[in-house]
């Protein structure tokens, strides 16, 4: 059987190809042998209005004469039915093919030069591959899939309709102008709906942002599937999803979101139902639909449109001559037109009558509503852009290789001169076709508004021009009402914006836009939202606690102010005073046998060194300077130089003393005051050398430690030459040895004169001390190797003061008995004995 045909006769007849029933299939889309039984239901009233606007434009250039003048354009138009096989049937019926096939490709055109259509991009596909073998032109008004700029698989196809890529170009620099990072798609199980949500995944991709979900909307619209696509979308946190499917898809989709109660979504829509009435005018979606955003394609307004639109009446016409006008006359009144066939009466009874004279004026429909041209408009375009080329052939000069015939003209002819054509339209708008068959994109960004009175008005609140490869997006963001009523872009993110002070951190087996955010770690700073990395601070700077800004790094040293430093500061004048009270004591018992019996004069430079040496360690407490640096290492040695030299000399002292009591020994001559003054002096005079050549090599000098990982800088003095540091030790200890030794020797000699043991005891400690502070120096981190150090001057001194000087200021003051030469030689007859 032939297919239901609309058709007027002209001296040029154009094919057209509209989708006037939705497409219902009984079966799975997926077959692999004929296709399943379908059902043309559900008659589409914006289809049927771009099929009159097809009619109006052909009979607007026919009524004016002056574009095609002697030339009467007729029109052939078959409904597609919403599915590739009846677009297929009905291009062959076009073609004069669906019952012959013999025919050669010059002569099988069937007197139809161009197609205008079909609307889907799915059955555009197939025509078009159909219709590429004979070189038709065809110039689709709707069918936007992007493959089908590729000319080598489909050489003669044209559209008035921008490709996707700009479409999605557009959809990207939204994406990207808002901040969305985590977006779902859903797409309809067609090649347009595939073809464009693939593309924008891509190019989104390319822009940092993530797919949080890819699902498709099968075209059997099972519930089941579709309402695992909304579980999908509500378990994974997209707060922006786009829909990228014909309005049918969507309107699946939304019947189940509203059923399972899925709110909060920001939908971005493809231009095939971003302006779709089948979606907006129903109240039942506007809950979740208020708010959507989406491109639609330039609108604008076609004079006489709306009152040709509204003339159609089936009670004057030739009715079966119309077979569509039927169906849609019945849908849009709801009623069963009656009609007479073979004297016989056929009627609806289930609907109530109607006469055929009824007012399409009375009712608000999708049809009669011209307030958005937008479709319509790229048909008319379509007929205008073929009439100009019909115009371009019957005006060029003959001889001229591209001049076809007029009363001849072959379709390939015709398709060079519309892919030829440039012309500025009574709208002021420029048609013409790039390399690939396509317009120039020009979108208007719309938003989906609820009115006052309850309706959902299309509002324009921004647009996007491609002129001359520019692309450009402008928005009136204080324009947009976005889902839920709200003024606010709404966010969709995986994971929330990470604030200053944190960076992120990708989660294991996530897309990269999940993440984590990680405080930036001690001495790392990020002054900025979603930093990638931390910054190291400089050496000298510290991350403050909200790690958004380096600040100095605060100063550390052994200072006057620090617990540690007063505590060896009273320790130190303690000591300074009890040398001073020994000092006291010592001048005023000087006379005693006590005092004299172990060379007074030494003891006394022994002390006034004790006192130094107390003294100098406060030298080591403060901030370091090029000059306390230096004192305090030098002062250091030679002090404790001078004071071991006096240990040592008073050791001699005694050894000697004894040694000199045997008969025919001159040994005191040769160490009588002179020379021991002499041993002091030269004993300290090497000291003193050494210090002079360390500080003249290489002097100890103020030094800044800035480990990475504290928040401190470390002030302290560094030795400058760690050998002269090493022989200023070092000679001290030889020095100590050297009394440890002798003072072992004489520890057998009479108690009363004799000071070896105390001498013995105390260099035991003095060596002790200083053995063990070399580790504990070396381990010592920053401040706490100079108290070390100053722990190790003090605890030695205490040990020389105490050993030495404690038990005879105890004999002085408690025991004044036993200071006295008569008991003192009773001792020593003792022990003789």
């Amino acid at each position: 059987m032939s297919l239901p045909v609309l058709e007027k006769k002209g001296d040029i007849t154009l094919g057209g190809l509209f989708s006037l029933h939705d497409m219902v299939e009984e079966h799975s889309v997926s077959y692999t042998s004929a296709p399943p039984p379908t059902q043309c239901t559900r008659f589409n009233f914006r289809t049927f209005r771009w099929m009159q606007t097809m009619i109006f434009a052909i009979e607007e250039i026919n009524r004016d004469g002056r574009l095609l003048p002697n030339i009467t354009l007729g029109y052939k138009i078959y409904d597609s039915c919403s599915t590739p096989h009846q677009a297929l049937r009905a291009a062959m019926e076009l073609m004069g093919t669906e019952k012959s096939s013999v025919q050669s490709k010059e002569t099988c055109h069937g007197n139809i030069p161009a197609v205008i259509g079909d609307g889907g991009s799915t059955q555009s596909l197939v025509v078009a591959r159909f219709l590429g073998v004979f070189h038709m032109p065809q110039v689709s008004y709707f069918s936007s899939c992007a493959c089908l700029s590729d000319k080598k698989e489909f050489p003669a196809f044209l559209r008035t309709m921008p490709s996707d890529f700009f479409q999605v170009d557009a959809l990207v620099q939204l994406v990207k102008h808002f901040g969305w990072s985590w977006v779902g798609v859903i797409a309809g199980d067609d090649d347009y709906g595939r073809g464009g949500a693939n593309i924008f995944a891509d190019k989104v991709r390319t822009l940092g942002a993530c797919v949080a979900l890819h699902e498709i909307i099968p075209k059997n619209r099972a519930p089941a599937a579709v309402s695992s696509i909304v579980s999908k979308i509500r378990s994974s946190g997209a707060r922006v999803v786009l829909v990228f499917a014909v309005e049918q898809d969507a309107a699946a989709l939304f019947d189940e979101a509203l059923r399972e109660d899925l709110t909060g979504i920001q939908w971005l829509a493809s231009e095939a139902w971003s302006t779709a009435a089948v979606l907006s005018s129903p109240k039942k979606y506007h809950q979740i639909l208020q708010g959507s955003m989406g491109f639609a394609i330039r609108q604008t307004h076609i004079p006489g449109l709306q009152d040709f639109l509204l003339r159609l009446n089936p009670a004057g016409a030739d009715v079966p001559e119309n077979p569509f006008l039927k169906p849609f006359w019945e849908e849009v009144f709801q009623c069963s037109l009656g009609l007479t066939t073979n004297g016989q009466e056929h009627t609806d009874e289930r609907k109530p009558p109607c006469s055929g004279s009824e007012e399409l004026g009375n009712v608000t429909n999708i049809y009669s509503d011209v307030s958005q041209l937008r479709i319509s408009y790229n048909v008319y375009k379509a007929v205008y852009a073929i009439a100009h080329a019909l115009h371009a052939i019957r005006s060029c000069v003959k001889g001229d290789p591209h001049c076809p015939d007029p009363d001849n003209i072959q379709p390939w002819q015709l398709l060079h001169h519309i892919k030829q054509v440039t012309f500025v339209n009574s709208f002021g708008d420029e048609i013409k076709f790039d390399e690939n068959g396509d317009p120039a994109a020009m979108y208007d960004l719309v938003n989906w508004q609820l009115a006052a009175n309850g309706g959902m008005e299309i509002t324009t609140v921004g647009t996007f021009d491609e002129m001359s490869g520019k692309q450009e997006l402008q928005i009136q963001e204080q324009n947009i009402i976005w889902n839920g009523n709200r003024t606010k872009v709404p966010l969709s993110v995986c994971s929330s914006i990470c604030p200053p002070g944190t960076r992120k951190a990708i989660r294991p087996n996530f897309p990269i836009c999940c993440h984590d955010c990680v405080v930036c770690t001690d001495g790392e700073i990020s002054n900025q939202t979603d930093a990638i990395e931390c910054v190291r601070c400089l050496p000298e700077f510290w991350s403050d606690s909200q790690r958004m800004a380096c600040i100095p790094k605060e100063v550390e040293f052994l200072s006057f102010s620090d617990t540690m430093g007063v505590v060896l500061t009273a320790i130190s004048l303690i000591g300074f005073f009890c040398t001073c009270t020994v000092v006291v004591i010592f001048i005023h018992h000087r006379a005693t046998p006590i005092v004299r019996a172990n060379n007074s004069e030494l003891s006394f430079l022994l002390l006034l060194s004790l006192t130094l040496c107390f003294l100098c360690s406060l030298t080591f407490i403060g901030r370091p300077s090029q000059w306390s640096c230096m004192l305090r290492h030098t002062a250091f040695g030679i002090t404790f130089v001078l004071c071991v030299s006096c240990i040592l000399g008073k050791t001699i002292v005694v050894l000697m003393a004894f040694k000199a009591t045997l008969p025919g020994t001159k040994v005191m001559k040769w160490f009588g005051p002179a020379q021991q003054k002499a041993i002091i002096i030269f004993s300290t005079l090497i000291q003193v050398i050494i210090c002079i050549v360390w500080l003249f090599v290489a002097p100890p000098t103020p030094r800044k430690l800035m480990p990475r990982e504290s928040p401190i800088v470390i002030l302290l003095c560094d030795e400058g030459s760690p050998v002269a540091f090493a022989l200023v030790l070092g000679y001290i200890g030889l020095l100590a040895c050297l009394c440890l030794v002798l003072a072992f020797l004489a520890r057998k000699l009479p108690d009363n004169f004799n000071e070896a043991k105390l001498i013995t005891f105390s260099m035991l400690i003095f060596c002790a001390v200083w053995v063990a502070f070399v580790p504990a120096y070396i381990s010592s981190p920053g401040k706490y190797s100079t108290v070390t150090e100053v722990f190790a001057i003090l605890a030695s001194s205490y040990g020389l003061l105490g050993c030495i000087f404690a038990p005879k200021c105890y004999i002085i003051i408690l025991r004044p008995e036993k200071n006295s030469r008569k008991h003192l030689l009773s001792r020593v007859a003792t022990d003789k004995f």
